[in-house]
């Protein structure tokens, strides 16, 4: 079978069990479950012959049943009826209790499929395929295309943790990672940057074995405090041949932002979430809860500040090796804002190598009414004088049109980016302002009002070219994209006046 029918196959299911109110994140847990619990048991026959111990039903209080099932896929594969559902939900709770990749696969596990005839389905859907025979890209692809179905259903709230494919591996083929080479992403949702790098090291480079080792069991490090993304994130890296079934996660539920443990990575590959603001729901004195603005007091940070993105700006330079290197995608407040924003845009300035931005269109990520842009920057050892000496800057946001239906970003939409960009040899980087690629001296960005980096120079032909309007609906999904950006902003002076 296809790799495009297999996810055909395991995702027209969704729409049965959509009937019962399972939703598709809680359908894609399930098949998350379901097909972890498969691979493993293959990974135990031959020719793996992996010693994998599946523990048996434990009781309330985390002790093993003498007489309870084992908790595996032969098992389960052979009850029915209520016996089959009554059997799941004690499976999840206890290899929730296990140690290593195994119990964090199942952390806070839930049965959302109450009709046992539908999930014998769905486990024998699962049974069909022998997929520990499968290439790891096949696999990967399969389990991709499940999120990234799963991030259109905008009901979810999924598209938030999920960033555009393309768009990663333009970033990753910019900074071109390389064997040896530790990288971290502080907000990794699904883990989307961590396959793209792992495929371009694979791709670009001819791997020892010691190589392989390091790429699959020590390259890669991140926190997602999600606890269902940050499960997907483990699956989707364990498809792509990343990690070990049985050995410990290095993708940590604890958030980043709250303090430095003093590791430092060659390289940062991030889109943090969405959202000014970080807060923390408490209880009040009236027993109400109320949301406050969470704000960090690191002595690394350069500003302290209850901004999401500045936060995780800062804690990227911090996590960075001297001479590290991060891209990272962050939104267009970022560049303007005032205060603790133009402290942070300075210092950035000043401690690193901006190097290059590449501002982003609207249109190509699911969550609405983003306006981003990605910073290219290079760690630096402290200096007397600032490091960036000047920012390029790519503008793919004027006279740019993208849907996520009609016309969804592709690798060959950021092609001619890719190719300005220079990697190893950014000296040999030629200007073209008529074509969006222009750069800017340091002293000419530390002049402007509070360092503004929000700087683009190309006419808008919408303005003035009435016959070149875009289609109806481009132009429609711009307006919601314009409409739903304006909204955010008014969000923020609101609670700012709150405040």
């Amino acid at each position: 079978m296809s790799q495009s029918a297999i996810v055909s196959r395991v995702w027209s299911f969704a729409n049965v069990l959509r009937d019962d109110g399972v939703g598709y994140g809680d359908y894609l847990e399930q098949i998350t479950y379901l097909l972890f619990l498969k691979m493993a048991d293959e990974l135990t026959k031959p020719p793996y012959g992996k010693q994998i111990d599946f523990p048996r039903l434990k009781d309330v209080e985390g002790n093993e049943l003498a007489d309870g099932d084992v908790c595996d896929w032969e098992t389960l594969r052979s009850k029915r009826g209520a016996e089959l559902e009554a059997f799941y939900g004690q499976l999840l709770r206890t290899l929730a209790t296990e140690p290593g990749m195994l119990g964090q696969i199942f952390v806070k596990s839930q049965n959302k499929i109450q009709d046992p005839a539908k999930l014998l389905k769905v486990i024998n859907m699962i049974d069909e395929q022998e997929w520990s025979l499968l290439d790891a890209d096949v696999k990967g692809e399969i389990y991709e295309g499940l999120l990234e179905k799963n991030a259109e259903d905008t009901k979810s709230g999924a598209g938030q943790y999920f960033t555009p494919r393309p768009l990663i591996r333009a970033m990753v083929a910019c900074l071109q990672p390389e064997p040896m080479k530790t990288i971290i992403d502080p907000a990794c949702g699904t883990g989307g940057f961590f396959l793209a790098a792992y495929d371009f090291v694979v791709r670009e480079h001819k791997l020892d074995r010691a190589e392989k080792q390091f790429l699959k069991n020590d390259t890669f490090y991140g926190n997602e405090i999600v606890a269902s993304t940050r499960r997907l994130c483990l699956m989707n890296m364990f498809l792509h041949n990343i990690g070990e079934i049985d050995g410990e996660p290095s993708i940590s539920p604890n958030d980043a932002l709250i303090s430095d443990d003093g590791s430092r990575y060659d390289c940062v590959l991030a889109n943090p979430p969405f959202g000014k603001k970080s807060s923390v729901t408490i209880t009040n004195e009236a027993g109400e809860q109320e949301r406050q603005d969470l704000t960090y007091n690191r002595q690394d940070f350069w500003a302290t500040t209850s901004n999401k993105q500045l936060n995780f700006l800062q804690h990227i330079r911090t996590l960075l090796k001297t001479n590290g290197k991060a891209a990272v995608v962050l939104p267009d407040n970022v560049l303007f804002e005032g205060g603790a924003g133009e402290t942070v845009r300075k210092q950035l300035l000043e401690s690193t190598d901006l190097h290059t931005i590449l501002r982003l269109p609207t249109g190509i990520f699911y969550a609405h009414g983003v306006k981003a842009n990605v910073l290219f920057f290079d760690n630096k050892p402290a200096a007397r004088e600032p490091w960036t000496k000047e920012v390029w800057i790519y503008d793919y946001r004027t006279n740019v049109h993208h849907t996520l239906k009609k016309r969804p970003l592709k690798l060959e939409d950021l092609q001619y980016f890719i190719d300005c960009y220079k990697s190893g040899n950014r000296s040999a980087r030629q200007e073209d302002p008529e074509a969006g690629w222009k750069k800017f001296t340091y002293e000419e960005i530390i002049a402007r009002d509070k360092t503004n980096l929000d700087i683009f120079w190309l006419r808008d032909e919408s303005l003035t070219d009435l016959e070149n309007l875009p289609e109806p609906d481009v132009l429609a999904e711009e307006i919601i994209e314009s409409l739903e950006a304006a909204l955010e902003g008014f969000r923020s002076v609101v609670s700012e006046l709150g405040d």
